[in-house]
């Protein structure tokens, strides 16, 4: 469907006024600015008063006001602040800084324009979502100059995204966030007991939640012990305390699976179960638990961490609790077909045993068979062991004779009677052969004493040698007058020194 023209022009119209609702709101505080400052305040602080250029008309104004541009960014900054004290703008997020304050900076802009933005700490922590460059998103606030550098900008308090919820935001980006964490990993999922003895229930006290998780666990199986850990399911503190009760019944150590869930509700009701404090818990809980928040069209991250998910309380009760009659009849058709198997292996084994009996009377007569056979065998093994024997000691006995007839005995006896003889022999001999070479060693002894140069010696000669050097001087013509030359004698050494050299010419 066609816009009427009225459609189209009514923004343009509603700008066009607020600028000249902002230009006359700049114009009247300015004349009344100057209506306030007498002519004697000017000249006091060195303004003057008197125009550069002749006046238009006979009533127009002999004096002007000089502001400082502080005080004019003050009157802008009123002026703004009082006419745009609540705006909505609609434009894409860029250039997003969140400094170490907590309070959020970023700029706001179409195709064509763009303005500056600031979201301070108390509006930042109740956003629902996290903002992120290139978002589209409908804002509310208001005008403001940031009078340090005279620049206007626009002080938001309220943001949501263009085309979807903040909520529904919030819950895609923490999604993807814990998904990357691999919190949702079909790996790490646990499966529930199939005959728990303790159940733990997450949920509130008061709901129809609890009522309906009761009634079907009991109904199902009336011996199951119930843990109730009661919290609030929705508003301000909730996940908190829905994260302690998991913590607290992992703690007890006898719960066996825990039901974490509510009944239905609108997105904001069911909100305390897409907080990340509940989803960390659920995923790190060593219990397996099962979700049950709202009903089957409404999903939640509990439910993707959770092991199991329900549709609703009542379908979480039926999966925990096994149905107790079923149970029992499932055990009785159990213990029927193990007493007929029983049976069954029991005549099995009887006809077995029957027939090994029957079988063990030929066994018995063919055993007796055999130990008469055995017995003979041993009774001829035995006699002729003994004829063996017999044989043995008789060829023993034969070699005994044989062996004395060879004995050496006799020739050790016949030759230690000559051992005596023989070595007085051998003694004379040697006596005899030692007198003889004592004889050859004494001649020997002589010839070498007179051939030794000290028999010489004693007979008063001496050996004359060179000093230094030892040389034997057998030559008058190997020395020289005033050389010392050395005296060898028989006993003893002369040291002489050479006085006269006299050579025998005839020798």
């Amino acid at each position: 469907m066609k816009k009427s023209a009225r459609g189209v022009l009514a923004p343009l119209k509603a700008q066009r006024t607020n600028r000249v609702r902002f230009g006359l709101s700049l114009a009247a505080a300015l004349l009344d600015r100057l209506c306030e400052q007498p002519a004697g305040e000017l000249q006091r602080r060195g303004l003057t008063t008197t125009y550069s250029r002749p006046p238009l008309f006979a009533s127009e104004l002999t004096s002007r006001q000089v502001l400082t541009v502080s005080e004019l960014t003050a009157m802008v900054r009123a002026s703004l602040e009082t006419d745009f004290a609540e705006v909505w703008l609609e434009g894409e997020i860029s250039n997003l800084r969140a400094p170490g304050s907590g309070h959020l900076y970023c700029t706001l802009k179409d195709q064509t324009s763009q303005i500056r933005a600031v979201i301070f700490r108390s509006a930042a922590v109740r956003l629902r979502f996290g903002l992120e460059e290139g978002l589209h998103v409908v804002a509310k606030g208001r005008l403001s100059v940031y009078e340090p550098r005279g620049e206007y900008q626009v002080i938001l308090d309220h943001l949501e995204p263009k085309g979807r919820g903040a909520l529904q935001l919030a819950f895609e980006q923490l999604k993807r966030r814990l998904e990357a964490e691999g919190l949702f990993n079909v790996e790490g999922k646990q499966s529930l007991p199939a005959f728990p003895r303790t159940v733990g229930i997450v949920t509130s006290p008061t709901g129809a939640a609890v009522r309906d998780l009761i009634t079907v666990l009991h109904r199902r199986c009336p011996i199951l012990s119930i843990i109730i850990a009661p919290v609030p399911v929705q508003g301000a503190g909730s996940a908190e305390q829905i994260a302690a009760a998991i913590q607290a019944l992992n703690r007890l150590g006898v719960v066996d699976v825990i039901i974490v869930g509510r009944g239905g509700g609108s997105s904001e009701d069911l909100w305390s179960f897409n907080e990340e404090t509940v989803v960390r818990a659920i995923a790190a809980s060593r219990v397996p638990i099962v979700s049950a928040v709202g009903h089957e069209t409404d999903v939640t991250l509990a439910d993707f961490a959770a092991d199991v998910r329900a549709a609703t309380p009542s379908a979480a009760a039926e999966l925990v609790a096994p149905v107790l009659t079923e149970i029992v009849e499932r055990l009785g058709m159990l213990t029927a077909r193990c007493q007929q198997a029983m049976s069954s292996r029991c005549l099995a084994q009887q006809q077995r045993l029957d027939l090994l009996l029957a079988h063990m009377g030929n066994i018995r007569f063919r055993i007796l068979k055999e130990a008469q056979r055995v017995d003979g065998v041993v009774a001829g093994m035995r006699e002729a062991v003994r004829a063996h024997l017999k044989q043995a000691m008789v060829n023993a006995q034969s070699w005994t004779q044989a062996l004395r007839s060879k004995s050496p005995a006799l020739h050790v006896r016949r030759d230690l009677l000559v051992v005596p003889q023989l070595r007085s022999r051998v003694i004379a001999a040697m006596s005899h052969s030692l007198e003889r070479k004592a004889q050859h060693t004494h001649a020997y002894r002589g010839r070498l004493n007179g051939l030794s140069p000290l028999a010489i010696l004693d007979r008063g000669y001496g050996i004359l040698e060179t000093m230094p050097g030892g040389q034997i001087i057998r030559d008058a013509g190997q020395v020289s007058v005033g050389e010392e030359i050395l005296a060898r004698l028989a006993r003893g050494q002369i040291r002489c020194a050479v006085e006269e050299v006299r050579v025998d010419p005839s020798v």
